[in-house]
């Protein structure tokens, strides 16, 4: 038995700003737009992993989510610690350099961790942690 990583899901309040850092600033290709009832989910991916992607969606999409528990959400989004991913890379220097040229949040510059990788990070527009570590 197989299983891979299909998709995962990060949180958005802004789908064009999340949009314009997952396609322009990584480099991803859209996979599929939805819209429904007034909101946006959009399917990104590596071009080269057709297998795996990433869905940007409304936090708020889920109808069982009460108000309070949508503020919780949005607060946690805006202190950056509500979703996070982790990619990787065999170029890491020239990820960062693109991505940082992009305006992106920088979060970490390039560094050896103390755990044996080396890595950098961002924040996505929605305040989600992207951390980026260099593939051996």
């Amino acid at each position: 038995m197989t299983l891979i990583i299909h998709s995962t899901f990060l949180p958005t309040d802004d789908p064009d700003s999340s949009l314009a850092f997952y396609r322009d600033a990584l480099g991803f290709e859209v996979r599929k737009e939805v819209n429904f009832n007034g909101m946006r989910w959009i399917t990104v991916g590596p071009a080269d992993q057709p297998q795996t992607s990433i869905v940007l969606y409304p936090p708020n999409a889920d109808p069982g989510i009460t108000e309070d528990e949508s503020r919780t959400i949005a607060e946690l989004m805006a202190k950056g610690c509500f979703a996070s991913i982790v990619l990787g890379t065999s170029d890491l220097a020239g990820v960062f350099e693109r991505v940082e040229a992009s305006g992106a949040e920088v979060v970490q510059e390039p560094a050896d961790q103390p755990y044996g990788v080396r890595d950098c990070a961002f924040r996505d527009p929605a305040g989600n942690m992207v951390r980026i570590n260099q593939l051996t």
